[in-house]
């Protein structure tokens, strides 16, 4: 299977290796700037592999079967349509989109081209999540009560300095929509994905350099009755503290930490058929970065996908629901009123000048 890498930026590596552990025929990567790509090229041992700078020629002459899309946020959207007109299947980095629109037109186009889509949300690869998820369908936890969604890191002005299009409206969006997604996803897909209604507040304290927000906290109703918190934030002194991830059901109680959600901290079910030690041993990591173990798994459950004419576990529309809950958030919070769900349109586009006179 041809495959191609568009974006060669700070999670480039994670994909790259994915790439080599499933064993693709690594064709071409593009990025605009050549040094970084060639940076990523020796790095690899990627010599052999054909470079571009513009992602169109790359399409038209190597006609890959799969594409990664790693490029910054703000551009997803662009790349992901050209890439299924022509004819190839696309893992997109988080998030899917910054619009509703967007990620609206996403979906639709890999679904009438017959294109395998995926959202890069790699963390539900995990080994913890995956045990706490086999739980959830099981009906360990009994009824949901609540979930709770922390993400608790540092980015200082280094981060930002290192990419301009951090921390903007246009191609980024603030800590929710970059450093919180994946966690935000996961309380979405553990609790039910569908929702009524978000009330949130943010607000940006740390960092006036940048357009969007550092702090965010939100309570969320979802339509079986269940309620979800979330916050996250990048101003944590003085590094990365913890992602943790609580469900509460009448049954059951489970946590997973870590740096990423890689840990079992807790396990405690009413049915006591699994020892809550042994559980944690077995499956918790603890990887080298925030990143985990979770775009190899995930790039192997694409490439089944492809082959069998499947969804793929993490599938546009689920991109478009975690892009939808940090929009309503963000929404929430601009306008001081809970928000109803489902958006039919909105856009991080929408809060430009935010937080301006802060």
């Amino acid at each position: 299977m041809k495959y191609a890498l568009i974006g060669c930026g700070r999670i480039s590596p994670n994909h790259i290796e994915a790439a080599k552990n499933n064993h693709l025929e690594f064709v071409a990567m593009c990025d605009i700037v050549p040094k970084t790509m060639q940076e990523k090229s020796e790095w690899f041992d990627l010599e052999a592999v054909r470079k571009y700078t513009d992602y169109r020629e790359l399409l038209e002459k190597e006609k890959p079967d799969l594409v990664a899309i790693a490029t910054e946020s703000g551009k997803h959207a662009a790349i992901a349509l050209d890439c299924i007109a022509a004819g190839c299947n696309v893992i997109i980095e988080k998030p899917i989109a910054l619009s509703i629109a967007d990620a609206d037109a996403i979906v639709r186009a890999g679904r009438e081209a017959g294109i395998v889509v995926c959202a890069n949300h790699q963390n539900r690869f995990n080994k913890s999540v995956q045990y706490m998820r086999k739980a959830l369908e099981a009906g360990r936890f009994g009824r949901l009560s609540h979930g709770a969604a922390h993400v608790r890191w540092n980015r200082g002005k280094g981060y930002y300095d290192q990419a301009p299009w951090r921390g903007t409206w246009a191609q980024d969006g603030g800590c929710l929509m970059n450093q919180c997604i994946h966690n935000i996803d996961l309380l979405r897909w553990f609790m039910g994905d569908e929702i009524d209604e978000v009330m949130a507040y943010t607000d940006q304290l740390a960092h006036p350099y940048l357009e969007a927000e550092d702090l965010g906290m939100a309570l969320v109703k979802f339509s079986n009755g269940a309620y979800g918190l979330i916050e996250g934030t990048t101003n944590v002194y003085p590094k990365n503290l913890e992602e943790t991830l609580y469900i509460f059901g009448e049954k059951g109680t489970a946590k997973a930490a870590g740096a990423s959600d890689n840990i079992i901290e807790e396990w405690r079910f009413a049915d006591e058929i699994d020892d809550p030690a042994e559980v944690k041993k077995r499956f918790s990591e603890n990887p080298p970065n925030i990143y985990g173990f979770g775009h190899t798994p995930l790039y192997a459950d694409v490439i089944e996908a492809i082959k069998a004419g499947r969804e793929p576990l993490v599938n546009a529309e689920a991109g478009k629901r975690a892009l939808e809950l940090v929009l309503a958030i963000y929404k929430s919070a601009a306008e001081h009123r809970p928000v109803k769900l489902p958006l039919k349109e909105c856009s991080t586009m929408d809060f430009v000048g935010r937080f301006d006179k802060k």
